[in-house]
């Protein structure tokens, strides 16, 4: 099966702030951030990853291209909308010290599934469209190139959060148990049952053992081996 690396772009100007951007235009990585995103470029490298697909927004594209620049070869590297930020609507933009003060913010916190932005998208829409992205890249990559394929999504953390969530069969209410850190590395393999997830939130590591992809025929029972050197 194909497999995935989840990375959501670095620190931003808005993040250092303490302000929500959403689909604001014109918000890039600060200094922290490009260094968070070259260093994901650096333990990249050592997979030959077959794809590179990016949110629209700058932030994301910013840190994809530190990723692409350390990759031998030239892989695909597609911009898809389904990948972009939740719509916040009138939230964008605001600090979130000023959030946390809004009748939402608590249900936002424990009931996630119910949650509209107002003026803009659901928590619901947002997992939905972005999953589905996410398969159907999977399925696309695992065709041209074969199971051991691996390749990359740039994007937003509510939106990975979402998509771990949905990967470890988590219902959405309990996807803010899950941290999705700048920069951070997160991995998972669909499988023919079901999805695996190797690695969440991660900063550092190793990743060379990705390098010939995962080949799985289910979990092992016991706990197994573990990662295989290349």
């Amino acid at each position: 099966m194909a497999t995935v690396i989840l990375v959501r772009h670095g620190r931003t100007t808005a993040n250092a702030a303490g302000q929500l951007a959403g689909r604001a235009a014109g918000v890039s990585l600060d200094q922290t951030g490009r260094d968070q995103a070259a260093l994901t470029g650096d333990r990249l490298a050592a997979v030959p990853v077959v794809g590179v697909v990016s949110s629209p927004l700058e932030r994301c594209r910013q840190t994809a291209q530190f990723i692409l620049d350390r990759q031998a070869g030239a892989p695909d590297a597609p911009i898809d909308p389904d990948l972009t930020e939740c719509d916040y609507g009138e939230w964008q933009g605001r600090a979130i010290s000023d959030l946390e003060t809004e009748d939402l913010w608590p249900v936002v916190q424990s009931q996630p599934s119910a949650v509209v932005f107002p003026g803009g998208e659901s928590l619901a829409a947002m997992q939905a469209r972005s999953v589905a992205a996410i398969r159907r890249h999977d399925a696309a990559f695992e065709a041209e190139h074969g199971p051991g394929a691996v390749w990359v999504a740039v994007s937003h953390g509510d939106v990975i959060k979402s998509i771990l969530a949905d990967a470890l069969g988590m219902h959405l209410d309990l996807f803010q148990r899950i941290n999705v850190g700048p920069g951070s590395v997160s991995i998972v393999s669909y499988g023919i049952s079901r999805p695996s997830v190797y690695a969440t939130n991660t900063d550092a590591g190793d990743l060379s053992w990705l390098s010939k992809g995962i080949r799985s025929a289910g979990a092992p029972v016991g706990g197994g081996a573990g990662k295989q050197a290349p």
